[in-house]
């Protein structure tokens, strides 16, 4: 049985969620939608989050789709309840999946300014997880500078640097990459953490929840650079997403400029 499922973030933090997907899972088609015209989300407030997630609902309506995937965890963390009422398909998100792989006592999480000042990590891993203490780092620069191309090595590393500090101070067990643009930066973030600390990408957590609902029928099919089944569309400068698209995903693709009606 093939499934549609929906995509979406701000830019290219989902490609992470996508390329967990299509390892896990074969039987899909796919339709990710890139809000670039709004890049980053994680600083602006919880009105305006709530309002796009309104509107991505609205653009999502017509598209038949047997399931949401929210790559985003800002509006994740500020609208998942008017995604899930709006859209009325089964919606999986990163924060309640991944709060149940939790196994320490001691966790840190990265993320967007908006999601660290929603507290909505926080509370549900401590809703999942006895005496545990939650630890938040706030890394508003990282977005910003992920999707640029090219990547600039040098200043992730600095910002690295400054986000970690703070935390590495706490004596974390597991720290969790609260915005699905940061796994992307994965090999840079190791390096500059003590090998006893268990990093989490939400992604496979995820992943895990969709597969659990809509049972498997076979292995993944996915063979590297196969995006066949993948439709990509944005909200601003189709030249600039495809080569991003390129870039991370190492294809070529046609994407499709739509509009989601308002801009904040």
């Amino acid at each position: 049985m093939t499934i549609k499922l929906g995509i979406f973030d701000s830019g290219i933090g989902g490609f992470t969620v996508l390329k967990s997907l299509l390892l896990k899972r074969e039987g899909v088609d796919v339709i990710y939608l890139a809000d670039t015209k709004r890049n980053p989300y994680g600083e602006k407030n919880r009105k305006e989050i709530r309002l796009i997630a309104a509107e991505i609902s609205n653009w999502f309506k017509g598209k038949d789709l047997d399931a949401l995937l929210i790559a985003c965890n800002t509006t994740n963390a500020c609208a998942l309840d008017i995604l899930r009422k709006e859209l009325a398909v089964p919606s999986f998100d990163l924060i309640n999946s991944v709060a149940m792989d939790v196994t320490s006592d001691r966790v840190a999480v990265l993320a967007t300014s908006s999601t660290v000042n929603s507290l909505s990590y926080k509370k549900t891993i401590k809703s999942y997880v006895e005496n545990v203490e939650v630890f938040q780092q706030a890394c508003p620069e990282f977005v910003p500078e992920i999707e640029k191309f090219p990547l600039d090595s040098e200043r992730i590393n600095l910002l690295s640097e400054i986000y970690l500090k703070p935390i590495l101070d706490k004596n974390i067990k597991e720290i969790i990459l609260g915005c699905s643009h940061y796994p992307l930066i994965y090999e840079i973030l190791k390096n500059k953490l003590p090998k006893n600390i268990k990093i989490i990408d939400p992604s496979i957590a995820m992943i895990n929840s969709l597969n659990n609902y809509f049972p498997k029928s076979g292995n993944p099919s996915y063979e590297e650079g196969s995006y066949d089944n993948v439709e990509f569309y944005t909200t601003s400068n189709i030249d600039e997403f495809s080569l991003k698209v390129k870039n991370w995903l190492g294809i070529s693709k046609e994407i499709n400029l739509v509009s989601l009606r308002t801009d904040t």
